[in-house]
């Protein structure tokens, strides 16, 4: 990093540092650029670290992604802000592109915590964990997850009720409740949005009385369940706590319905739905599991093969859209559905439902820069004007886009196009330094 005019300079930045971010700020550093990687949340790692396995191959998805968190924290020419924004990114004349880097206070001196969880377990208050989709409590001075990067605390200040106790408890005097917001100038040469996606959120369809039936959880919050790291002993109803004996998937929960604004198909939804299955089975051996599907898309290497399998291994696959969910006294679930097959109108009984919500648009590139000159899709992508030619590309000369910032798309796609993002972001600036 130089300083020139009150600006800290960097070659590249990188917004976002998920999976796709940090494939790309590697590839960007081991070339000898230096990268400047900002993310939102607390933590490096992005969604992967909250995964189970991966499909089809079952291997461990933290096993993969922390050594890649690590590489990236430990990466001499890599510089990471957590918990940190970019606003007001502009084009200058000469080409690069200056911004205001947002620090948000974590009320922590991030040198001085040594991430020993006495704070949290000193605070007294008890708010839902997001981390856990909600399925469990946090307090409200905490340590985000216990493979964080970096294992540094924050406290809610939203949710805390400045007693002190974590201030007394911490043995490297690290609470700092004076923090406020930090706000650095910053100069870049180019820019890789790896801003990746959202979740569809399925309170939208009140047919399917998303948290209204305790029973009725997101594809995330049974990942969750199926994680080492997870919540409970084993796979549990919420609702009571009963291990469930008959589990129903509905596929395409916020995918390819116009009603709802996304008509595109998600991608992953099919298959992590499959996984998940597999794994259900292997944590409960004598459950019955049905998915609910429209079309199965098991297009990639090894995906047939997945499905067949788990076919094989007794999950039912119904083809039919089901049109509500309703529950009993018991906390079981009847979902009324139609059967394309037999084109007719059925009811069958669950004790747990799982929705396999689809992939939205992260809208945040929308604001990243001034003037509103990066341009969006119709689906809210960003858009990739020359999509075969040149992959990475965006609407602004020397901005480019990496992972689901652009798309659906899963885990090795992902990645591979960070490492497009990287080689064509390489390419404009040695085009730059030769001009």
């Amino acid at each position: 990093m130089q300083k020139e005019s009150g600006h800290a300079e960097y070659d590249v930045l990188v917004v976002g540092g998920g999976i796709a971010g940090q494939e790309a700020a590697l590839n960007m550093g081991s070339m000898g650029y230096q990268v400047l990687l900002v993310e939102k949340d607390l933590s490096m790692g992005g969604k992967m670290l909250q995964l189970s396995k991966v499909f089809p191959t079952l291997d461990c998805a933290a096993c993969i992604a922390t050594p890649k968190v690590s590489e990236t924290a430990r990466h001499p020419n890599i510089t990471i802000f957590t918990n940190s924004e970019m606003k007001d990114l502009s084009r200058e004349e000469n080409g690069s592109f200056s911004g205001i880097l947002v620090k948000s206070p974590r009320y922590i001196d991030e040198h001085a915590c040594t991430g020993c969880q006495d704070c949290e377990e000193a605070c007294p208050v008890i708010v839902r964990d997001q981390y856990q989709y909600n399925l469990v409590g946090r307090k409200a001075a905490y340590i985000p997850f216990s493979i964080a990067s970096p294992r540094v605390a924050a406290i809610d200040i939203d949710n805390c009720i400045l007693c002190g106790a974590c201030e007394r408890a911490c043995p490297a005097d690290a609470v700092d409740f004076r923090q406020e917001k930090e706000e650095m100038p910053v100069r870049v040469k180019t820019v890789i949005i790896a801003t990746g996606f959202r979740l569809f959120d399925p309170t939208v369809i009140e047919r399917y009385n998303y948290r209204k039936l305790r029973n009725v959880i997101t594809s995330m919050q049974m990942e969750r369940q199926l994680v080492p790291t997870r919540p409970y002993n084993n796979v549990l109803r919420p609702g009571d706590g009963k291990m469930p004996d008959n589990i129903a998937y509905l596929l395409c929960t916020g995918s390819r319905d116009e009603t709802l604004g996304n008509p595109i198909c998600s991608q992953v939804c099919c298959m992590y739905s499959i996984k998940q299955a597999q794994l259900v089975l292997g944590a409960l051996p004598m459950a019955d599991v049905t998915i609910y599907y429209i079309d199965i898309r098991a297009f990639g290497k090894g995906f047939e093969e997945f499905y067949r399998q788990t076919f094989d291994m007794g999950v039912e696959f119904v083809k039919g859209k089901v049109a509500e969910i309703d529950g009993e006294e018991d906390g079981d679930l009847i979902l009324k559905y139609e059967d394309v097959e037999t084109s007719t109108i059925k009811e069958a009984r669950h004790d747990m439902v799982v929705l396999s919500v689809g992939i939205l648009a992260n809208r945040d590139p929308e604001n990243l820069f001034t003037g509103g000159e990066l341009d969006i899709d119709e689906y809210g992508y960003v858009r990739q004007p020359a999509q075969l030619s040149s992959p990475a590309s965006t609407s602004m000369e020397g901005v480019f886009v990496a992972g689901t910032a652009s798309a659906p798309m899963d885990i090795p796609d992902s990645i591979s196009s960070a490492g497009a993002a990287a080689a064509e972001a390489a390419g404009y600036l040695r085009k730059g330094m030769m001009k």
